[in-house]
């Protein structure tokens, strides 16, 4: 910008501003798993092979935004969403996410009172759900809730907020190809839900939402809370 014979250099003409709230946590839990900052200091992308996820994005941060198929080498069909918010870029730098973050993740400046969606979120994004009857006890049914990440710092975050916040009591650390995983047992995934899905405002992914709550159903043992 050009004003007296100066440069003065902006780095926004209208900022947009963002505050923490239910919708702004589910979706930097997205933002966590599934995102990425440009290195460009305004840029953001978030994919998913879901678009109802990227429609709740959209509904998360009151912006309706152009949903795209992303090309890709794989034979599964991803989407994303584009976009240019510098506002939404320094909320997340405050948070702790960072450009190129899959392998430096670490702890995030998460709001107690916002850390349920901001895991439901996370959950949406990376996190993942199976069960199975045991073969040993044909009658036993077990399940486990999971979330994955390339960053150890990260998975000890989450496991220590999870303790902290939720009361979970234990959990477990297995490495995958190219990430690692932090496992839940049935007790302490039955705690996870009803913290996460307490107050969802209709933001979360319904097929996994659905999943989670059949495995519960299945074992019986436990109740779905309203």
């Amino acid at each position: 910008m050009q004003g007296n014979g100066i440069l003065i250099t902006v780095r926004y003409l209208k900022k947009r501003h963002y505050d923490w709230s239910t919708s702004i946590a589910y979706i930097v839990g997205l933002m966590a798993s599934d995102g990425c900052l440009q290195s460009d200091g305004r840029h953001l992308d978030i994919t998913s092979v879901d678009t109802d996820q990227l429609e709740n994005f959209n509904q998360g941060i009151g912006r309706i935004m152009r949903i795209s198929e992303k090309s890709n080498s794989s034979a599964v069909t991803a989407y994303r969403i584009q976009f240019s918010d510098v506002a939404f870029y320094d909320f997340l730098l405050q948070v702790g996410l960072t450009p190129n973050k899959s392998k430096t993740l670490g702890k995030l400046n998460i709001p107690t009172e916002y850390y349920a969606p901001f895991l439901r979120g996370l959950f949406d994004g990376d996190g993942s759900c199976y069960g199975y009857y045991d073969p040993r006890w044909p009658t036993s049914f077990v399940y486990y809730v999971s979330f994955s990440s390339a960053s150890p710092a990260f998975l000890d975050f989450i496991s220590t907020a999870n303790r902290q916040i939720i009361g979970v009591k234990g959990n477990s650390i297995r490495n995958r190809a190219h990430s690692m995983s932090l496992v839940y047992g049935k007790a302490d995934s039955y705690l996870l839900y009803k913290s996460i899905y307490k107050h969802s405002e209709g933001l979360f992914l319904n097929r996994k939402r659905s999943k989670w709550e059949g495995f519960i159903n299945i074992d019986g043992n436990a109740i779905i809370p309203d």
